[in-house]
């Protein structure tokens, strides 16, 4: 690739995340709902402390208390970070050297430290399958984005939708 296409170029802003108590079922079926390789796990004080990703969904499963445990009890301590101003291929490389599939670009406002955006396999994947920039127009840094209020809405609908079927159960 002749261009130099910079992380910020093509992550999606925005990181799904989760509560240290949520309950590993309720997880699977967001990174299922959502199409996602992880989430971000924030204490009270909105610091990234973990993460869960789809690998430590799996170790678990192979636990008897499985469906009793708690992001908590199964995050990964070890959140993978980079800056969103390095190369595409430097991300790339990262990812295969250490073993995991996503990588959080963090930012820090009044003290509190949180994942911010998020690169994974398939980026990459739609990056390579593109047949031009208009395919990607919803990532990277110029992507358009959901109001904060709409966001809030959808968020709030789904885990209405999520309670009721639930409850239907």
């Amino acid at each position: 690739m002749a261009e130099r296409i910079l992380i910020r170029d093509l992550m999606t802003v925005g990181v799904a995340s989760c509560a240290p108590d949520t309950q590993v079922v309720e997880i699977a079926r967001q990174l299922l709902e959502d199409n996602l390789e992880a989430l971000i796990v924030l204490n009270e004080d909105g610091h990234g402390v973990g993460m869960v990703s789809q690998d430590e969904l799996v170790k678990a499963y192979s636990r008897d208390d499985c469906r009793q445990l708690t992001a908590e009890d199964i995050m990964n301590d070890n959140v993978p970070q980079v800056p969103p101003t390095i190369p595409l291929t430097a991300a790339a490389q990262i990812m295969r050297d250490q073993g995991c599939r996503v990588l959080f670009l963090t930012h820090n406002s009044d003290g509190v430290t949180y994942p911010a955006g998020v690169l994974t396999y398939r980026h990459f994947l739609r990056h390579l399958a593109a047949l031009d920039d208009s395919e990607l127009g919803d990532l990277g840094i110029k992507a358009a984005r959901q109001a904060p209020l709409e966001a809030f809405i959808a968020k709030r609908d789904a885990a209405l939708r999520r309670a009721r079927s639930e409850d239907q159960e």
